[in-house]
């Protein structure tokens, strides 16, 4: 048996159905949450690959993924009850254990064509929210290393792949694979089904260091706007990067100006706030590296990341966080924040 073999055995149970594998059963956490972890430490992770079908002339059949962090059950696909007056892409629901969960046409909402139907079902839990992508076929899990991954220009399927990554080692592996920023999919759909950035609610409005600013770091799109409009709200000022490695080359840009003007770093960062999936570097590798550096560690640090769940927020203790706050409640972010610079 293959690593990548026994690493989908033991994530999830593999059964085989007419039409070729699916897979069933509630994800393990529990089972795995000390493997993930040890991952976290390495500046890697896991990605669940999948196919959506064909263009419009039944040609090509790319590779997709997502997070192994955000899925909480793969299911072969159970029967969907519609809804009167759905958005366009959204299928309708299903009970999962009693649980009515949205299902969503994933292969739609990105412009393929399944050839053999939609047989899989991810039930997904991030941003505070569950819901369902219906997909063509489950294909893998792979190990990667977050340097495999690229930001993806804006460009990219109308801003809905958040990143490419390279499922070879090598600069110029032809292998690729586009990384969805489901969170944008998701608020594309359904404007009201995820959770929003209610600034109007933020009574508490943290104070900084005069002359500081909050450095901030996240790879989705719509998230760097959502989190410009709650720190604008908060009048907090910001510096706003694509990820973990730009985040931490300014900061570091920051300690240097700070050096040169015989000044603290902490007079010109007072807080870093960052999101967990980036590609080139994750917010875990970017939280640790802070907090080993002697001049950096009493920088505070907020992790805002759609990885909600108890396991998932589990995983932050390890690194040093001074802060975990899940997407998106300004209330909440503001919280955290106030916290983090309070200590």
């Amino acid at each position: 048996m293959t690593w990548r073999q026994s690493t989908v055995t033991r994530c999830f149970n593999i059964s085989e159905s007419q039409g070729g594998k699916t897979m069933a059963s509630t994800y393990n956490v529990q089972q795995e949450i000390d493997e993930r972890t040890n991952l976290t430490s390495t500046n890697k992770f896991e990605l669940l690959l999948f196919r959506l079908g064909g263009d419009q002339r039944g040609e090509r059949n790319e590779l997709f993924g997502i997070n192994v962090f955000k899925i909480r059950e793969i299911v072969a696909m159970p029967q969907v009850t519609a809804i009167a007056g759905a958005q366009q892409h959204m299928m309708g629901v299903v009970n999962i254990r009693g649980q009515v969960i949205p299902v969503i046409d994933l292969p739609s909402v990105v412009g393929c064509m399944p050839k053999t139907g939609l047989n899989i079902m991810l039930v997904t839990e991030f941003a505070r929210s569950v819901q369902a992508f219906a997909v063509e076929a489950v294909e893998d899990i792979v190990r990667l290393d977050w340097n495999q991954v690229l930001p993806a220009e804006g460009g990219v399927a109308n801003g809905m792949v958040t990143s490419i990554a390279r499922l070879d080692s090598e600069l110029d592996s032809p292998r690729l694979v586009q990384v969805l920023d489901v969170e944008t999919i998701l608020r594309r759909i359904s404007p009201d089904g995820g959770s929003n950035l209610e600034v109007d609610e933020v009574n508490a409005r943290p104070l900084l260091k005069p002359g500081s600013l909050i450095l901030a770091a996240d790879d989705s799109a719509i998230a760097r706007t959502l989190i410009e409009q709650g720190l604008q709200s908060m009048n907090l000022p910001f510096v706003m990067t694509k990820s973990g490695k730009e985040a931490w080359e300014r900061l570091n840009q920051f300690a240097k100006e700070a050096d040169e003007e015989g000044k603290p770093v902490g007079d010109k960062v007072a807080l870093v706030l960052t999101d967990l999936e980036m590609p080139e570097m994750d917010g875990f590798t970017l939280t640790r590296m802070i907090k080993q550096n002697q001049h950096l560690a009493k920088i505070p640090v907020v992790i805002h990341s759609s990885l909600t769940g108890t396991a998932n927020e589990a995983h932050v203790q390890s690194v040093g966080a001074d802060a975990y706050v899940a997407k998106f409640a300004a209330e909440e972010l503001s919280a955290a924040i106030q916290k983090a610079l309070s200590k």
